[in-house]
């Protein structure tokens, strides 16, 4: 059974740094993939960055390349996200979330990742 938690969330100003963890149990696939979504309210759910846990080969969405870098940690079975120069519009709840399936890329749409953290929240003030 597959567990994550993630950590890290909370308020910061804009300009400001926030590093959010996710840490995963249950980890037996092959090569997974561990995204990290956000949803803001009103909003859809959107994939932030994603990377494939063997090769390390990373995803970002424009909206945050350059700003955030996403990483892991395999020997803790934890992934990270780095997040700075963080703008009022990244505030969100942000959620890990793993992709079982072996794939050469990281998928973006939040329908192909099978087991998600409980969410942690993102503030960012003016």
């Amino acid at each position: 059974q597959v567990q994550l938690v993630e950590s890290g969330g909370g308020l910061v100003q804009a300009g400001g740094f926030l590093r959010l963890s996710c840490a995963a149990s249950g980890l037996t696939f092959s090569s997974p993939t561990m995204g990290w979504f956000r949803q803001a309210p009103g909003k859809e759910r959107e994939i932030v960055a994603g990377i494939k846990w063997r090769s390390g080969n990373t995803y970002y969405a424009d909206s945050v390349k350059g700003r955030f870098t996403i990483s892991r940690d395999s020997a803790k079975n934890t992934a990270y996200l780095q997040m700075g120069s963080l703008k009022p519009e990244d505030t969100a709840v942000y959620y890990c979330a793993v992709d079982r399936v072996t794939t050469g890329i990281v998928r973006k749409s939040g329908d192909s990742y099978d087991y998600w953290g409980q969410g942690t929240q993102v503030t960012v003030s003016s």
